[in-house]
């Protein structure tokens, strides 16, 4: 490869597009997102939208003529009620559930912005989260309002929604959930007394409801800029410290139609996806929510995912053709009986992201299901997707596909400079899905946003047809005796034991060689026999080098996991280094 970036900007991954995709973005559909939401809920008035389901089976389901109306007044609630202006912040904390949706596009129709927050923040990271967006109004979820106390002092936060996990199912699945939280699992804790106004959301939608007059809201919707700020999305980046990247309008409708032209050739008119991730996460938020409401999909909403026992109702009693997952989500399903005695019958692919997708885990999957896992990239700063695994012709094993039209993707060393074809190098992005910057630090935006480009963390090779395969996080290399070790490679090979059910890997200090490698594993409990350290390490001879076998393998019940699933290494390596310090 030439030593500048002309081989890049030829742009190969366009040739093995085929005729299923599109190579080009077409025209911006829609101004914002209050329009997009707007067409659909006319487009499907009479549809299901979105059917929240809890582990029992009981559930609720809204049709697009319902979200649309009352998001509508969700939209006069906040702008009315709450005397909120164009570009005010909402913080929004709670689980998947009807509500979401409601208050997600109520937020957008009132020239709003989303601020998507974790209902399991702990108080400090709350208050540093709304104080850090300038939130004046928060919807949360009431089975953690006894936070509240503590946080809204420490904030300009002025008003307060609570909504119920239940919220706007039947009546008397209502009254039946209600009761198993308040007196059987007693996680309903009693409100504390509090100096700001709260209100309950069926009450809020009463009062937006009677307030809204013709036109109100598509007057707000329509003053919408393209490039104004839409939603706030929380992440460590790549530099671990939580800021809230700036997602325009047009920054999410492009990752939409982006995401849509890679497999669009794959969807009906009765799309079912079954969205087990939760929603205030970047990549439900954009996949499931947005780009299935786009086209007329129903939604099929779990609260809570864990135990994985909780998608049992949703996926055997819904026509589920589509599943977004992370890794260990796919790996624990696949442990239930339930699931690989019958799996989803209509069940055309699922899309795996957020973390590596193990090779034993894909071809597992396709052996249950007969269908493909098909792996994709992206990050929060791009909204997220970045590239996406075609569903049409051969797979590509452990690649995270191609990029998606309107996306540039170059491979550069620590200098800047393009590295050789096949050749690891940091990934780095330009398209219209990144992000404007950091919220409020234009300091931590200049670190990863250069020359229009966005330096996203990840090592990364592509080959001659322009599939990209990621080799690790870059802050997760290990350095060994001057040899690079990615431990996304020894995961991978761990993961083929069957006696393992989960695995990560780490670098620990070591004086002879800098660094050495440490595998944390959980041992599977359907597989008989004890799992022996002696075991595990002639099973890594068979896949790895000598110098990438683990020299410390450390057994553990469970590894840290973020909301969605995704093994949190940093946890790990936060323990190594008080470890190895004492």
């Amino acid at each position: 490869m030439p030593a500048d970036f002309a081989a890049y900007d030829a742009q190969p991954w366009k040739s093995a597009y085929g005729s299923s995709i599109d190579g080009q973005l077409p025209k911006a559909r829609y101004q914002n997102l209050a329009e997009l939401v707007q067409q659909a809920c006319t487009r499907f008035a009479n549809k299901k939208a979105f059917t929240a389901v809890v582990p029992n089976g009981m559930n609720g389901s809204l049709t697009y003529q319902q979200v649309g109306e009352l998001s509508d007044a969700f939209a006069v609630y906040l702008r009315v009620v709450c005397g909120l202006k164009a570009g005010d912040r909402v913080a929004v904390q709670m689980p998947n559930g009807l509500a979401y949706p409601v208050v997600a596009f109520g937020v957008f129709k009132a020239g709003c912005v989303l601020v998507n927050t974790n209902p399991l923040y702990t108080p400090s990271e709350m208050t540093h989260q709304f104080k850090d967006s300038g939130a004046r109004v928060l919807v949360i979820v009431d089975m953690f309002a006894d936070k509240l106390a503590e946080v809204l002092p420490k904030t300009d936060i002025e008003r307060v929604v609570l909504v119920g996990v239940s919220e706007m199912f039947p009546s008397i699945p209502n009254l039946i959930v209600r009761g198993v939280q308040k007196f059987w699992s007693k996680v309903l804790p009693p409100l504390p007394r509090l100096a700001k106004p709260v209100e309950r959301f069926r009450v809020a939608l009463r009062e937006g409801a009677a307030l809204t007059t013709p036109g109100t809201v598509q007057a707000w919707s329509k003053a919408i800029a393209p490039g104004d700020i839409a939603a706030l999305q929380y992440t460590g980046g790549t530099t671990g410290v939580s800021k809230g990247a700036m997602l325009t309008h047009a920054n999410l409708l492009a990752n939409i139609d982006q995401v849509l032209a890679m497999g669009k050739s794959h969807m009906g008119e009765d799309e079912c996806v079954l969205t087990a991730l939760p929603l205030y996460h970047i990549f439900a938020f954009t996949a499931n929510l947005l780009c299935f409401f786009d086209i007329g999909g129903r939604n099929i909403l779990v609260p809570s995912p864990r135990p994985v026992q909780n998608l049992q109702r949703a996926i055997e009693n819904y026509p589920i053709t589509w599943i977004t997952g992370v890794n260990t989500l796919f790996n624990a399903v696949m442990n239930e009986e339930w699931f690989t005695a019958f799996p989803p019958k209509h069940l055309k692919a699922a899309i795996a992201g957020g973390t590596a997708l193990h090779h034993a885990v894909a071809e597992r999957w396709q052996r249950i299901t007969g269908t493909r896992i098909a792996e994709g990239f992206g990050l929060t700063e791009c909204s997220p997707v970045v590239s996406f695994n075609p569903l049409s012709g051969v797979a590509k094993p452990d690649s995270i596909g191609l990029p998606v039209p309107g996306t540039e993707v170059r491979l550069v060393d620590d200098a800047g400079a393009p590295v050789a074809q096949g050749e690891p190098g940091e990934l780095i992005v330009r398209g219209p899905q990144n992000m404007l910057g950091y919220w409020n630090k234009p300091e931590e935006t200049a670190l990863v946003i250069k020359d229009g480009w966005l330096y996203t963390g990840d090592v990364a090779v592509m080959d001659a047809q322009g599939y990209f395969k990621i080799v690790d996080r870059k802050k997760d290399l290990v350095l060994l005796s001057g040899f690079n070790v990615y431990p996304n490679e020894i995961e991978d090979a761990l993961a083929k034991m069957s006696a393992i059910l989960e695995a990560a890997v780490v670098g620990i200090p070591d004086a002879k060689t800098g660094e050495a490698i440490r595998a944390y594993v959980v041992r599977n409990p359907d597989v008989q026999g004890e799992l022996t350290k002696e075991a595990i390490i002639a099973h890594c001879k068979t896949y790895l080098t000598d110098y990438k076998i683990p020299k410390s393998i450390v057994f553990r019940d469970e590894l840290p996991k973020s909301p969605v699933g995704k093994i949190l290494r940093k946890d790990l390596k936060v323990e190594v280094k008080a470890e190895f310090n004492n």
